[in-house]
C-alpha cells in the first residue's frame, strides 16, 4: 500500500472529469482494453492484459494491483497521519499521542539496534529457569499475555451452538511453516521452503549467543518438534468443516483427558475462569499431552526459545529481522525489505487499529459513501430474495428460512459506532519493544473481558482503513470497512454499472457467504442449526460439489491447480456476487437503458467493472503458497470462473461456442 510511484497501477478507473456544480457529472472512463483478444477467451486478459504486462511489482512487495495489495497505497494515506501527528506536542494520552509516539519508536532504528536483543533476554531466562511441565506451562501463559501463542492457541468468541454468548475456543498451533502440508511434501519448492526456515532458527540462535554447531542442533530441535505436532494438524480443507470443529468441552473433562496439560491450572495461568471451552481440534491436544511427557525439558526450552526468537524477531535489531526477512523472501519472492515507515505504519494499524482508524475516518471518509452503501445494500438484498424465489431446486419450506436469514442480516459499512479503548496501552518514544508488548497485553485484556459475556454485536474484527470485506456467520452480518469504498470498487460519482460491478459483487459475494458451505450451516440467529430439508441439502451439496469439480481443474501454475474443496466457499460467493450484483443493478435506470458509454454498453461496463476489482499480479513464489493456502482462487479465476457460468456475461460480449470460456448453458452452475 505504499510508493506514489505505483499508485498508479492501482488506479484502475481512470477519470475524465466534466465538473458540475454538485461533481455528479464526473464520468469515469475505461481504459486499457486489449480489442485485440477475444472476451469470450479469456475475459480477465482481454480487461488486464495491457496492464498487467506493463505492471512492475516493486521490489519491497510480494505483488501489485487491487484487493489487498490495495492496502499498499491505502498506507501511504496512514503513514501521512502518522508522519504528521508523530511530529506534533500531542496531550499525554490523547489518541494523536500514543499513536504518534508508537510509531516514533519503531522509526528510531538506532535506539532499537543499541539495544540489540536486549528487550528479549528477560523472556529468555524465564525459559531457562524452566525445571518441569508445570513450570514449562507457567511460562506459555505468560507469554501468551504478551502476544507470544506458541504452544497454546486460543480466542475468545461467539459459541457456534449459543451465538449470544462468547467462549474460550482452543485451536491448533505451534508451528513455525505456514500449514501442516509444508513439513512432509517433497517437491523441490517446499524442500527450499524448509531450508530456509531452518536456516532462520539457526541464525537466530547464533545471534544470541550459540556457536554454529549447536545453533544449527538447536534448530533440528526445533523443527523435530513442530514437525511432530504438524502430524496432529488438520489441513487446512479439513479446518472447513464447521461441525468437526466444534467440541465443547468441560475443563473437568479436559483435565481427566490430558493430565500433562494440568487444564484447571493451565486456565488459571492464562487468567481465564470458565468451565467449558470450545477444542476446535482435539487431535493437536491430544498429541500436546503425550508430548508434554515424552520430549525432554531441555528440549522444549530450546523450542520455546525458538518461538519467542521469530515471534519477536521483528520487534528487536537489524540482524534479527534481517533474519526474519531472508525466510520470508523465499516465501514470497520479495526481493527487498519494505520500507520502514511501511512496515512501522502496518504495525500501528495493527497493534492501535482503531485509534489509528479515527484519525483516517476523519480525514479521509465521506459520509455520503455510507449513504450511497446502504442503497447499494438494499438492493442487493432485495436481488438475492428474488433469486431464492425463482430457484427451481429448492423447496418452498427451505426458500422460507433462506429469506428470513437474508432479512436478518446486520450491516456494517465505514467504521464502528463506537471505538476501542487504548487508554491503559503504555506509549513513549524511546521504548519500542516495550510499546508493542503494551499493545499486545491490552488486547489480551480485551478478549478475556468478553468471556462467556453477551456478544458485542457493535464489535469490529478489522480496521476500518483495510481493504477488505468480511461476513460473520455466527453475527449474521456483513461488513464494509472505510478502505475497500474507494476506487476501483467504489466510486461517490461514478455510474451505476461500474459500482454495481464494483462494490456491489464485493457486497453479493458476503451476502453468499451466509449462503455458502459454511455459511449455509448457521441460522439466522447465528447458530449451528439446520434449517434446511434434508432433500434440499443434499441438492445443495450437489451443486458445491460441481464448484469444487469445476475450480479443480484450473491451472495457475505448470502442475499447480486450485483447490477446490478449499476455495468453494469463496468461489461459489463469487458465482452469487456476480448474479446478485447483475440482478441488482438491473434495478437501477442505467441497468434498464442502453445507451453506451465509450463505445460500452452498461451490461459490458458491469463486467468489465468485475475484471478490474480483480486485477493483481503476483510474484510465483507468493502465487504457490497463495494456492496452498488461501481460501481465495487467484484473480483470474476469480473473474474467468463465475462468468463462464453467467449467461448474461455470454449475451453481453456475444461469446461463442469456439471460445475458451465458453460452456454449454446446461452445464453453467448456478448455486443461487
Amino acid at each position: 500500500m505504499k510508493k506514489i510511484t505505483h499508485v498508479l497501477f492501482l488506479l484502475l478507473l481512470t477519470t475524465a472529469c466534466q465538473q458540475t456544480a454538485d461533481r455528479h457529472a464526473q464520468r469515469i472512463v475505461v481504459t486499457g482494453i486489449d480489442s485485440s483478444k477475444k472476451p469470450g477467451d479469456d475475459f480477465f486478459t482481454y480487461v488486464n492484459g495491457i496492464w498487467y504486462d506493463s505492471a512492475q511489482i516493486p521490489a519491497s512487495q510480494a505483488g501489485v494491483g487491487s484487493y489487498s495489495f490495495l492496502n499498499f497505497p491505502q498506507r501511504i494515506r496512514l503513514r501521512r497521519i502518522l508522519d504528521s501527528v508523530s511530529g506534533s506536542n500531542n496531550p499525554v494520552g490523547s489518541i494523536e499521542q500514543k499513536v504518534g509516539d508508537f510509531y516514533a519508536s519503531g522509526m528510531d532504528t538506532v535506539a532499537i539496534n543499541k539495544r540489540g536483543y536486549e528487550p528479549i533476554k528477560p523472556i529468555l531466562a524465564s525459559i531457562d529457569a524452566i525445571t518441569n511441565v508445570p513450570a514449562l506451562l507457567q511460562v506459555v501463559a505468560e507469554e501468551q499475555k504478551t502476544g507470544d501463542a506458541s504452544i497454546i492457541g486460543f480466542y475468545v468468541g461467539p459459541d457456534d451452538k449459543k451465538s449470544t454468548v462468547n467462549i474460550v475456543q482452543f485451536f491448533q498451533t505451534g508451528i513455525g511453516l505456514p500449514e501442516r502440508e509444508y513439513y512432509f511434501k517433497t517437491d523441490s519448492s517446499t524442500l527450499g521452503i524448509q531450508k530456509a526456515y531452518k536456516k532462520y532458527l539457526s541464525t537466530l540462535f547464533e545471534l544470541t549467543g550459540s556457536n554454529a554447531d549447536a545453533a544449527k542442533k538447536n534448530a533440528a530441535i526445533t523443527y523435530d518438534i513442530e514437525k511432530q505436532l504438524a502430524t496432529a494438524h488438520r489441513t487446512n480443507i479439513e479446518l472447513r468443516d464447521v461441525k468437526a470443529n466444534y467440541n465443547k468441552r468441560t475443563v473437568a473433562d479436559l483435565s481427566k483427558k490430558h493430565p500433562a496439560l494440568a487444564w484447571n491450572t493451565l486456565l488459571s495461568n492464562l487468567g481465564i475462569k470458565t468451565d467449558s471451552v470450545n477444542v476446535g481440534q482435539p487431535a493437536y491436544y491430544d498429541q500436546l499431552n503425550v508430548m508434554l511427557k515424552s520430549i525432554s525439558i531441555n528440549d522444549w526450552k530450546t523450542y520455546l526459545k525458538a518461538n519467542a526468537l521469530t515471534n519477536y524477531a521483528n520487534f528487536l535489531s537489524q540482524p534479527f529481522a534481517d533474519a526474519s526477512f531472508a525466510y520470508t523472501k523465499i516465501l514470497t519472492g520479495q526481493a527487498v525489505k519494505k520500507p520502514r515507515t511501511e512496515e512501522m505504519t502496518q504495525v500501528v494499524d495493527r497493534s492501535l487499529g482503531q485509534a489509528l482508524a479515527q484519525l483516517y475516518v476523519k480525514k479521509y471518509f465521506p459520509q455520503e459513501a455510507k449513504k450511497r452503501m446502504e442503497g447499494l445494500v438494499d438492493n442487493l438484498q432485495k436481488a438475492f430474495e428474488e433469486r431464492i424465489n425463482k430457484l427451481d431446486w429448492m423447496s418452498q419450506a427451505t426458500k422460507d428460512k433462506a429469506k428470513e436469514k437474508l432479512h436478518a442480516f446486520s450491516r456494517k459499512i465505514g467504521y464502528p459506532d463506537k471505538w476501542r479503548d487504548y487508554s491503559t496501552v503504555e506509549v513513549k518514544r524511546d521504548t519500542y519493544f516495550e510499546n508493542r508488548l503494551s499493545a499486545n497485553k491490552n488486547d489480551y485484556r480485551y478478549s478475556l473481558a468478553k468471556i462467556d459475556q453477551p456478544v458485542d454485536r457493535t464489535e469490529w474484527l478489522t480496521t476500518p482503513p483495510t481493504v477488505t470485506a468480511y461476513n460473520n456467520p455466527p453475527m449474521n452480518e456483513i461488513v464494509f470497512p472505510a478502505g475497500i469504498l474507494q476506487t476501483p470498487y467504489f466510486d461517490l460519482y461514478a455510474d451505476d454499472a461500474l459500482n454495481y460491478g464494483g462494490i456491489g459483487m464485493v457486497i453479493g459475494h458476503e451476502i453468499t457467504h451466509s449462503f455458502d458451505d459454511q455459511g449455509a450451516q448457521y441460522d439466522k440467529d447465528g447458530n449451528v442449526k439446520n434449517w434446511w430439508t434434508k432433500e434440499d441439502y443434499e441438492k445443495f451439496k450437489t451443486r458445491t460439489q460441481q464448484v469444487i469439480d469445476q475450480y479443480n481443474v484450473f491451472t495457475v501454475l505448470d502442475s499447480l491447480h486450485i483447490k477446490g474443496a478449499l476455495t468453494v466457499g469463496e468461489n461459489t460467493a463469487d458465482i452469487a456476487g456476480v448474479a446478485i450484483a447483475y440482478d441488482a443493478f438491473k434495478l437501477t435506470e442505467q441497468g434498464k437503458d442502453t445507451t453506451k458509454i465509450d463505445g460500452f454498453t452498461p451490461d459490458q461496463r458491469f463486467f468489465i467493472s468485475i475484471a478490474r476489482i480483480w486485477r493483481v499480479k503476483t510474484r510465483e513464489e507468493y502465487m504457490r503458497m497463495y494456492v496452498n493456502t488461501n481460501p481465495h482462487s487467484p484473480a483470474k479465476w476469480r473473474v474467468n470462473g463465475p462468468l463462464m457460468n453467467f449467461t448474461p456475461f455470454y449475451k453481453a460480449f456475444n461469446v461463442q461456442p469456439e471460445e475458451r470460456m465458453y460452456k454449454p448453458e446446461n452445464e453453467r452452475i448456478v448455486v443461487w
